[in-house]
């Protein structure tokens, strides 16, 4: 089948195949050796609308199970919010989004969310990838709180009853909570917490809940104890009162994904989430970088004058912080001397992963950390992998990648 490409040129499907289309990639990880480093990729994405008929049938609720599905076969694959609609493709220039649904897949092999995911992470050279949907990245917008448990109980059981288990630990996952409902969370992560590929849970943050709420302190608990992560996924929403005023796709996707990760780490810090509970890992992620410098300070400061206003806090916002773990992607490089200073205040070289958020429009090579000039050998070697490697426990693929684990410090992985 023919179709119309960028610059007019009329192509076949088969010419812009997920491996074709990242031909440069592959080029890029074969000169520098990657396969000699782990590449470990803390935010991909799948398409999960896709498999909408196999994933509403996990669902609990027979009203709400007849309810979805039937708006499914009456309107077909569900479509993301109307906000997404046209720009994250660029009006149809990002050609990967709909040749998607014609690339070729073996139908007698893996699932097809697992061969195109092997395939750009072969192309790229990662090594392992935490797996995340992309339109129930909103799901905390539902004005209905049981229809989110329902969506996220169905898509963890088909992540870990059908994804996880067909991709020989390449993939790994944070799955996604009900956070509107503090039981239904707990019950999930004491459902799933135990699953293999899952190493922790993921708050989707275009939300306004306040994450400190104590009624939820019981399900971070139960994270914690079974040697869990948490993360913070963020994500831009043009419907928040806030942003009614913007009017282009590109003002709200530069503030609205800093927005949400700015709103809940400034509640997780001044509310004491860190000391009381020291041993939870919290990574923040695709929120890019430069939000951090400036949350630190601003919270510094009013924390100097006001201490009193957070009396669970031992040391400054930015110290706790600075324990954090953060993402990548998208990270800004426009002045490369910001963002060095952005890495020596966030501690990049053990607090810093590798993020590429494919496939989306905007996602990052490995190359974008590798390239940069001022990284130490050492901390390119942990952001790119080591650091994620020793936080998830995910071990080497080869011997040179186990050499260079040990080498700078993270032979615990695995």
């Amino acid at each position: 089948m023919d179709l119309i490409a960028d610059r007019g040129r009329r192509v076949t499907v088969d010419e812009l195949n997920t491996s074709k289309l990242l031909a440069h990639a592959t080029e890029q990880a074969r000169a520098r050796k990657y396969d000699e480093m782990m590449i470990v990729d803390c935010d991909a994405h799948h398409y999960e609308n896709e498999n909408f008929a196999e994933i509403f049938p996990y669902m609990e609720n027979e009203v709400l199970k007849q309810l979805t599905m039937g708006g499914r076969l009456k309107n077909g694959a569900q479509a993301l919010l109307p906000t997404q609609i046209g720009y994250q493709d660029m009006g149809g220039r990002v050609t990967r989004y709909p040749l998607r649904a014609t690339e070729k897949t073996d139908p007698t092999g893996k699932l097809r969310d697992v061969q195109l995911g092997e395939r750009w992470m072969d192309a790229m050279g990662v090594d392992y990838s935490c797996l995340f949907p992309t339109g129930m990245l909103n799901v905390g917008l539902h004005p209905q709180t049981e229809m989110e448990v329902e969506l996220c109980w169905a898509y963890n059981r088909w992540l870990t009853e059908r994804v996880l288990p067909e991709n020989h630990g390449r993939f790994y996952t944070q799955l996604a909570l009900p956070l509107s409902d503090p039981e239904a969370s707990l019950r999930q992560v004491e459902k799933f917490g135990h699953c293999k590929g899952v190493t922790g849970f993921m708050v989707t943050t275009v939300r306004t809940l306040p994450v400190h709420d104590n009624a939820l302190m019981k399900v971070y608990r139960a994270i914690e104890e079974r040697g869990l992560s948490l993360a913070f996924h963020s994500g831009p929403n043009w419907g928040e009162p806030v942003f009614k005023g913007l009017n282009r796709f590109i003002s709200v996707h530069a503030l609205g994904f800093s927005f949400y990760n700015i709103l809940h780490c400034t509640n997780w810090v001044i509310n004491g989430m860190s000391e009381r509970f020291p041993k939870l890992p919290v990574i923040w992620i695709e929120a890019g970088l430069a939000w951090v410098p400036f949350l630190m300070q601003r919270l510094d400061h009013e924390y100097m004058m006001r201490p009193s206003e957070a009396p669970l806090l031992k040391k400054k916002p930015s110290d706790y912080m600075r324990d954090m773990f953060y993402s990548t992607q998208p990270m800004e490089i426009q002045d490369m001397e910001a963002l060095e200073t952005t890495f020596r205040m966030i501690n990049a070289e053990t607090q810093l992963m590798y993020a590429s958020d494919y496939p989306h429009w905007d996602f990052d090579l490995p190359s974008t950390i590798y390239d940069l000039p001022f990284l130490s050998e050492k901390a390119k070697h942990n952001i790119l992998g080591g650091t994620a490697a020793r936080l998830f426990k995910l071990p080497p693929r080869n011997e040179a990648q186990k050499d260079n684990l040990i080498k700078y410090g993270n032979d615990t992985a695995g």
